[in-house]
């Protein structure tokens, strides 16, 4: 639903004021909204971004489920919703307790599914108004193991590109090909050669995709060439030469192909979201919070999916790991904090009694999490608690209070 957030950006707006945020800032990226937690002390001049996406999809859920979206065509089908209640729950902890030095800026972020939210938000000023020094985000990912984290240092998701082509030839009737120029088997051609920019003009052992999605021509008739059809695809790379090279071979290929039909071709080549990039420090750091959370923290692979927090981390180091925080039986899990220990950390406890610790040591890292369902409805009351704190950047009574 892209910038289409305003409900939600309403809401988030509203209880970031009554958790009692020092500033609460909206319309920043159209419609994203930040919040301002400063520490009991602010001498270390530490600033830490968290950031959460918030948009839907426009998918109709069919599910069935009690949490499932009341609006139609409109379906948190990628856990956004999750993001959003894990920021929540952390926002307001932090602003209840302050047991940190510096200064935390909690990032709301509409449009990461295709409309580049982060970047309307970098280009409204984002990192340079609030001096954010670092910068955090996680998603939530089916297929890990329950209550488990991974993460991976450089390249983690891919760049995502799109292209459409437009083939022209001359149409006619089906039953006399030979006084046309066909566009539907030039554009056939064309599908299967584009396969060979992978097989043939790449290095195997890299990672690239071009996939051809759509392919319309201009009649529907059972006996007619069409003089026009339109290709659709994507282009996912992890490198700017790689990047560079499919863009190229695209274009030649379409070119070379048309012309030797006796067609023309016109490409339109949209770049899209940038490699997202971990830092190695942030994401050194991140990966032992999670494992002083779950006991572990996997390697994780590469994705070929785009996420828009690329813009961020072109800004701020920072890193991003992924979670899978979604119990069995899909109720809502009681999870509370203890506001103090006497060890000085903060202390997460589940139903099953077993403590998760994640030290505030620093801060910055995204540590916890859990949506009663991947993609579900969140509701008051079912809002698990969030990025469980910390890197090292503020100060418990471990070092100073």
């Amino acid at each position: 639903m892209l910038y289409d957030t305003h409900r939600t950006a309403g809401i988030v707006a509203e209880k970031l004021r009554e958790f009692g945020c020092d500033e609460v800032t909206e319309g920043i990226g159209r419609t994203g909204v930040v919040g301002v937690i400063r520490g009991r002390a602010t001498a270390s001049g530490k600033v830490i971004g968290l950031r959460a996406d918030m948009d839907a999809l426009p998918i109709f859920e069919a599910t069935g489920a009690v949490h499932a979206s009341k609006t139609p065509g409109k379906m948190h089908a990628c856990g956004h919703d999750g993001h959003t209640a894990m920021l929540l729950g952390a926002a307001k902890y932090l602003a209840e307790t302050r047991n940190f030095d510096g200064t935390v800026v909690v990032i709301f972020q509409p449009a990461e599914e295709g409309g580049a939210g982060g970047k309307a938000m970098c280009d409204d000023g984002l990192m340079t108004r609030w001096g954010i020094q670092e910068v955090y985000g996680m998603h939530n990912m089916p297929g890990l193991p329950l209550g488990s984290f991974a993460i991976r240092e450089g390249a983690f998701f891919a760049a995502t590109d799109q292209f459409k082509i437009h083939v022209e030839g001359r149409g006619g009737h089906a039953a006399k090909p030979h006084d046309t120029v066909d566009t539907t088997v030039v554009a056939a051609q064309l599908v299967a050669a584009m396969q060979t920019i992978a097989s043939r003009n790449h290095d195997p052992v890299k990672n690239l995709v071009v996939s051809v999605t759509s392919f319309v021509t201009e009649s529907q008739a059972f006996n007619v060439i069409p003089q026009h059809v339109e290709l659709k695809g994507t282009v996912r790379t992890m490198d700017a030469e790689t990047r560079a090279m499919a863009e190229k071979r695209i274009k030649e290929l379409a070119a070379g192909i048309a012309g030797a039909f006796g067609a023309v071709a016109e490409v339109t080549y949209m770049k899209g979201y940038p490699v997202m990039v971990n830092s190695a420090e942030q994401t050194a750091f991140a990966a032992r919070v999670a494992e002083s959370i779950s006991g572990q923290c996997a390697p994780a692979p590469l994705v070929m999916g785009g996420e828009d927090f690329a813009f961020m981390l072109e800004e701020r180091p920072g890193a991003y790991p992924c979670g899978q925080w979604r119990y069995r039986d899909g109720a809502p899990p009681r999870i509370r904090f203890r506001r103090r220990c006497d060890s000085g950390r903060m202390q997460l406890v589940g139903r099953d009694r077993r403590a998760a610790h994640a030290s505030l040591t620093r801060a910055g890292a995204v540590a916890g999490a859990s949506n009663p369902c991947h993609g579900a409805r969140c509701r008051a009351g079912a809002l698990p608690l969030a990025f469980g704190l910390t890197p090292g950047y503020f100060q418990s009574k471990e070092g100073r209070r």
